[in-house]
């Protein structure tokens, strides 16, 4: 009798835990951020990655980069050739990745940028978004400065990006993969509040072996 009771209050105890456990619901999603949202893809080996085109303007001031899952080689391959490649997905609710979801969209591919001169590459290609790596709304950006300052991404095998932090107009968007574990200084003072890539990448020198992923000055002028 000691035993059937004692193996019930185990029981009720497992039920108690598991009921603790489970995940609360998450509020509806806010339809505001339904809409296109169009990414710029990158490389590193056969890892691609996925960075939302972010204006200054809500709902799509939202600094995002994903992994995303490839199971179309050409679609590797082109991004590693090509010297920008940026995908115009269907509609779909941003709020999904800001959250960290796994989620499918079919989407065309561009060579290029497809709000600009790109060239459509692949219609309708399906993109899996895996992995949620960064993701930062920019609603009080700061006066536009000399001083710049950039967040810090961590892949796997102590890789990074470097992820501008995005003033007020006149301002810029960059993107810089770091390959080696180094120590170093990622806010400094530049020349002007926009600087070009060369002095971005000289004041970052210390910071070791570098590959320039985005450099978007003309969408942030003003």
């Amino acid at each position: 009798m000691i035993k059937i009771i004692l193996s019930l209050f185990i029981l009720s105890l497992s039920n108690i835990a598991l009921a603790e456990e489970e995940p609360k619901p998450l509020p509806p999603l806010n339809p505001k951020y339904m809409g296109i949202h169009g990414m710029k893809l990158f490389n590193k080996g056969s890892s691609v990655y996925a960075s939302h085109m972010l204006t200054l303007k809500a709902p799509n001031n939202v600094q995002i980069i994903y992994k995303i899952d490839i199971n179309e080689l050409s679609l590797l391959q082109l991004v590693k050739d090509a010297d920008l490649v940026t995908i115009k997905p269907e509609a779909f609710n941003l709020e999904r990745l800001m959250r960290g979801e796994q989620i499918e969209v079919n989407a065309d591919v561009y060579m290029g940028n497809y709000k600009k001169d790109g060239m459509l590459t692949y219609k309708g290609m399906k993109i899996a978004f895996d992995k949620q790596l960064f993701v930062k709304v920019i609603d009080k950006p700061e006066e536009s400065n000399k001083r710049q300052k950039y967040d810090i991404v961590q892949l796997r095998n102590n890789e990074r990006i470097l992820v501008h932090q995005i003033q007020q107009p006149p301002s810029y968007e960059h993107l810089i993969y770091l390959s080696d574990n180094v120590n170093c200084v990622t806010n400094f003072t530049a020349s002007s509040a926009v600087p070009k890539e060369n002095e971005i990448h000289y004041k970052l020198t210390y910071c070791g072996a570098m590959k320039p992923l985005y450099y978007n000055a003309e969408d942030f002028a003003q």
